[in-house]
């Protein structure tokens, strides 16, 4: 067995799971992700060459996964919302979780994409900048936007409405 095979192999080991969860995760994803995770790595091996090139094994795999997912997308046209709660696993009924959710799928798609793949993939900045092809500033950007919305959305300012009664 060469060394890309057997690198191949390992990773498919190491991130297939992460990648499934991945695509189950997106609503309108989840029924193909078995098929999306061997997609994935069928174009992982036919660009197997790229893999050095890239922040981390684990980023040029994720990168590529998005694509897969945007491109069954496309071919399907099926364009759907996201639900404004994600769906939770039957089990966890705290109610901190299902308003967290809730604001999640509130925010606008880029931040929300970029938060999801920080906090459910644990990717690095490093890796979710070449993941969604943009700098590592607007990452950076993207995270503190969305933590800064999410506070917005979960613990609202007070009303003003009667700050004018108040001082006069």
């Amino acid at each position: 067995m060469n060394f890309a095979r057997a690198q191949m192999e390992r990773l498919y080991c190491e991130l297939a799971p992460a990648l499934r969860s991945y695509f189950r995760r997106q609503p309108a994803l989840a029924g193909a992700a078995d098929d999306l995770v061997h997609d994935t790595f069928v174009r992982a091996w036919r660009r197997a060459d790229r893999l050095g090139e890239s922040v981390s094994a684990r980023a040029y795999v994720f990168g590529i996964a998005r694509h897969v997912g945007l491109d069954w997308l496309r071919a399907r046209r099926e364009w759907v919302e996201l639900p404004e709660q994600a769906a939770a696993p039957a089990d966890e009924s705290d109610e901190r979780l299902d308003a967290m959710r809730a604001a999640i799928a509130r925010l606008a798609e880029p931040q929300r994409e970029t938060l999801l793949l920080r906090l459910q993939q644990e990717l690095s900045y490093e890796e979710i900048a070449e993941v969604l092809g943009v700098p590592v500033g607007t990452v950076r950007s993207r995270l503190h936007h969305a933590v800064q919305r999410l506070q917005e959305i979960l613990h609202p300012a007070p009303e003003t409405k009667n700050a004018r009664t108040a001082l006069t």
